[in-house]
């Protein structure tokens, strides 16, 4: 069952002047709230106290923090101001100076007459870009988690064969057991303006009728697991909070399949930064043979 759904972020018009909408992550789950920021100093707090938080939503609010900085003055000064104090929000997010850098890139060269409207434009399209790279991504993980579910079939001497489209409620008749993905923080839909990505394959799976299960780890000090929780519950995906330490007890006794995290950070030799724990996930289902992936945008890589 499904709960009611609330979006990340979203522009809003029906006051006197354009805003923008966000889910206060912080009241999360308790509560969820929309929260309106209406100027450079509302969207630089609500990534400071992590009333927005993953990579990719982090990058979006700041676009949007730069077109409410500019309502007033659109000068180059100023300009440069808006992007300075974003910038400081969170000095580690590779998405937030990635999309900073772009907003300046596409403003400094625009006439001043014509940057309000290019800077909302333009965060737009970051916004619009990164669901996009999100559904991809999804798209991209649904085979691995299909071919997982196929090869139960296989074991069970009748391969269904879900990649090809075809068979829906005959291929979970045919091979019913249940593909278990392990996660790590919250990479889902709350994390990015839509989607998610550590959760967009599964996601994608669960549309496709796939049967699965997600063990989520609370994801200590700041327990993002329990967001995790919360969206899955909103979708109506199966799942199961554990505490951190339970993880490499799952994997060793193989009730995992496959395990799914985000990046806050990937350099260019592919070396990733993530939320402390994923290391150790990262061990032990090498040792168990359980496959790990990574799932991020190219927004997270960072090249320098």
């Amino acid at each position: 069952m499904t709960r009611e759904r609330h979006p990340t972020l979203i522009e809003d018009a029906s006051g006197r002047n354009a805003s923008v909408l966000i889910l206060d992550q912080t009241r999360l789950p308790r509560e969820a709230v929309m929260l309106r920021l209406a100027t450079l100093e509302d969207a630089a707090q609500a990534i400071r106290v992590m009333q927005v938080r993953g990579a990719p939503l982090i990058g979006a609010t700041a676009a949007y923090g730069v077109a409410l900085g500019l309502a007033e003055d659109a000068g180059d000064a100023r300009l440069a101001y808006v992007i300075d104090t974003l910038a400081a929000t969170r000095p580690t997010a590779v998405n937030l100076h990635w999309a900073l850098a772009r907003m300046r890139r596409v403003l400094q060269e625009l006439p001043l007459a014509t940057r309000r409207e290019a800077a909302w434009n333009e965060a737009r399209a970051i916004a619009d870009e990164d669901k996009a790279a999100n559904a991809a991504i999804g798209q991209h993980g649904l085979p691995l988690i299909a071919a997982i579910h196929a090869a139960f079939g296989k074991e069970k001497g009748n391969p269904p064969n879900p990649l090809s489209g075809k068979g829906g409620d005959k291929v979970r008749q045919a091979s019913p057991a249940t593909v278990n993905v392990m996660t790590h923080c919250n990479a889902g839909r709350l994390a990015t303006v839509e989607h998610g990505t550590a959760l967009a394959p599964v996601y994608a799976a669960h549309a496709a009728g796939l049967p699965l299960h997600v063990w989520v780890s609370e994801t200590r000090p700041r327990n993002q697991g329990l967001l995790t929780a919360w969206e899955l519950a909103e979708a109506g995906v199966p799942h199961t909070l554990i505490a951190d330490n339970a993880a490499g007890l799952l994997l060793m006794q193989g009730r995992v399949d496959l395990v799914i995290v985000g990046a806050d950070r990937i350099a260019a030799n592919g070396d990733t930064a993530n939320k402390v724990g994923t290391y150790l996930k990262a061990l032990a289902a090498r040792e168990h043979g359980v496959p790990f992936y990574v799932a991020a945008p190219l927004s997270t890589i960072d090249f320098a």
